[in-house]
């Protein structure tokens, strides 16, 4: 309720109630009944009745309204329940019951409107008939938007006896729901006894390379190196036994989300925040799976959260729940006080993955002091999401001088952008400007590739 709702005048604000939760109106069999008995008053003019005509049906409708008002349920006669799921992913389809238990004794026609947040999906009016006893009513829905939403009142309405007159009252049925990101890449991975995660249809694997921290002692196959022989143990067992390493673990992966005003510009029907977000929750989940340490940034204009280093999955339930809600500010971003930060904080070498905005990158003109600094001591990743409206307007046809001038600029910020590429490049910064549908799968296959190469 907001602040002026809560000063009204009191007979405007004992108005709105009534119109509310105590309102009684006719239905359309009543107005059908009431256009039915025009020509039939008229004709008892014609045939010479008078005014008789006018006031027996008039009065045969006065009394049917009357016993059905009398005999309509009251809202004491009904309890009703919503039954929601505690969260969900964003554009996922969910299912939302409504409980009724009334004790009228018979069947009464209802109409029902739930009261959503405006970023779900309108169920529409449920309408049906309740039974005595309890009965259920099922609708599905989705939300546009992540974050934290109330669910605050149920309306309804339903008719008397003959069906002339409905009430309407609305029942207080408060509760909330967590929408997530969509993280069905996050745990089909975590569900999968493979050592292998599927993003868009691609599989991508975690191949065991050779590294310098020893994991088991296994049987000798002669592919395997011969310097890893274990002498020891294949003396004792009296067959060949060979050292197995992995890559290091143990080391540290800082993700860093840009939520400034760049990032909530919409691509498909989702922001750049909420595509870089599930990224960065499946860049999380595959980390921590191998053993390495995640923590997490977010920042505008201001820092607006820090997550410490931490490990296992439950660390994964850690970072989910504080970045759900993560909205972008109408602001621009301050890259530069970011990392900042990030080096006061995170004195332990890591691979910082900075997801951005490519137009962020390049008219900041600070920033490459902080990334050359931050370079020495971390192993940064930069990433961006490629613009569409670029690509496809510098391989438009040129018809005539708009559309050259519009060709050209597009292909002037491409080059740009490439240019940036290749000096951060060379800086040994490596950058991944790429499209929507493939940040996911890229960051991914970089992450697992640098650890191939124990390049933290």
């Amino acid at each position: 309720m907001t602040t002026s709702s809560t000063k009204r005048w009191r007979p405007f604000q004992y108005l709105a109630d009534f119109l509310q939760d105590r309102f009684v109106l006719p239905t359309s069999r009543l107005l059908i009944l009431i256009v039915i008995g025009l020509p039939l008053v008229m004709g008892g003019f014609v045939l010479g009745w008078g005014y008789r005509a006018f006031w027996i049906y008039n009065g045969l409708l006065l009394i049917a309204s009357v016993v059905d008002w009398i005999t309509m349920p009251r809202k004491k006669d009904f309890s009703i329940r919503r039954i929601l799921p505690q969260q969900s992913d964003i554009g996922h389809v969910f299912e939302v019951e409504i409980e009724i238990e009334q004790q009228t004794g018979r069947k009464v026609p209802y109409e029902l409107t739930d009261d959503l947040p405006l970023s779900f999906d309108e169920s529409g009016r449920l309408r049906g008939v309740w039974a005595h006893g309890r009965s259920k009513v099922v609708y599905m829905t989705r939300a546009r938007e992540r974050g934290k939403y109330t669910f605050s009142w149920l309306y309804a309405r339903w008719q008397g006896r003959l069906g002339l007159w409905s009430r309407q009252s609305r029942f207080a049925c408060e509760q909330t729901i967590k929408i997530y990101p969509d993280l069905t890449a996050v745990r089909g991975y975590l569900a999968s006894l493979q050592e292998s995660l599927i993003v868009d249809g691609k599989k991508i694997l975690r191949r065991a390379r050779s590294g310098s921290e020893f994991h088991a002692i296994r049987d000798y196959v002669p592919d395997d190196d011969p310097r890893t022989i274990n002498w020891s143990a294949s003396a004792r067992t009296r067959r060949l036994m060979t050292n197995q390493y992995r890559p290091e673990q143990g080391k540290v992966v800082t993700i860093v989300l840009d939520c400034g005003r760049l990032m909530g510009v919409e691509l498909d029907n989702r922001t750049r925040l909420d595509i870089s977000l599930e990224a960065a929750m499946t860049l999380a989940a595959v980390a921590l799976k191998q053993g390495d340490q995640v923590a997490l940034m977010a920042y505008s204009h201001e820092i607006k959260l820090y997550i410490p280093p931490g490990r296992g999955l439950a660390h994964l339930h850690t970072l989910v729940e504080a970045t759900y809600d993560l909205k972008s500010d109408f602001v621009e971003s301050d890259p530069a006080k970011a990392l900042t930060y990030l080096h006061r904080q995170q004195k332990r070498r890591s691979m910082i993955a900075l997801f951005s905005d490519m137009e962020n990158y390049l008219i900041e003109d600070q920033l490459s002091g902080y990334l050359w600094r931050m370079r020495r001591s971390h192993l940064l990743l930069l990433l961006s999401l490629a613009d569409p409206l670029l690509a496809g307007w510098s391989q438009t046809e040129v018809r005539n001088s708009r559309l050259a001038y519009q060709k050209a600029l597009a292909q002037r910020f491409r080059l740009d952008r490439k240019a940036f590429q290749q000096k951060m490049t060379g800086a040994g910064i490596q950058v991944l400007d790429v499209p929507s549908d493939q940040l996911t799968l890229s960051v991914v296959n970089t992450y697992l590739e640098i650890k191939s190469r124990e390049a933290l």
